[in-house]
């Protein structure tokens, strides 16, 4: 693949996984140089505005990638045009981004980690009502989907 590319990953609140997808795919297009939009959001907006979860936080900060400066958002119809990859963190989210795609949708939507050989149809899971190690779990699974990620749009 060539070309620009716009990747936005998509979890429910935008305050964990998604941020921490997001920071995971910064670090490895600036490692392969890759000259990409980056952007995460949620499919709900109760968080809209907040920064991301301390916990998401801290372990972003710890890999050397601070998200403490994110504001969660949800997804608008504009963006099915403006991001060429459009990644849900799990099936119920990539169901509504689905369910909400208008008609005009441009973008690449689908699962996270099947950019993982292997990994096909897994789930990130939800970190939220868990301790501060399903961070790590997560940044784990979203690193491993990121590296592959922008091997894939690298070509």
């Amino acid at each position: 693949m060539s070309g620009r590319y716009a990747v936005l990953f998509v979890c429910l609140g935008n305050i964990c996984r998604s941020p921490l997808a997001e920071a995971a795919f910064r670090l490895e297009a600036e490692r392969l140089g890759l000259e990409v939009e980056i952007d995460s959001a949620g499919t709900a907006g109760w968080h809209s505005g907040k920064a991301p979860d301390p916990r998401s936080c801290a372990v972003a900060k710890a890999k050397g990638v601070p998200i403490d400066h994110l504001a969660a958002r949800q997804v608008t119809v504009a963006d099915y045009r403006r991001f060429t990859h459009i990644f849900a963190l799990d099936e119920d989210n990539l169901t509504v981004l689905q369910a909400r795609a208008p008609a005009d949708a441009t973008a690449e939507i689908g699962l996270l980690l099947d950019c993982v050989p292997g990994r096909e149809g897994e789930e990130v899971a939800d970190p939220y009502y868990g301790d501060a190690a399903g961070f790590e779990v997560t940044w784990r699974d979203v690193s491993e989907a990121a590296r592959a990620l922008a091997e894939r749009l690298r070509g």
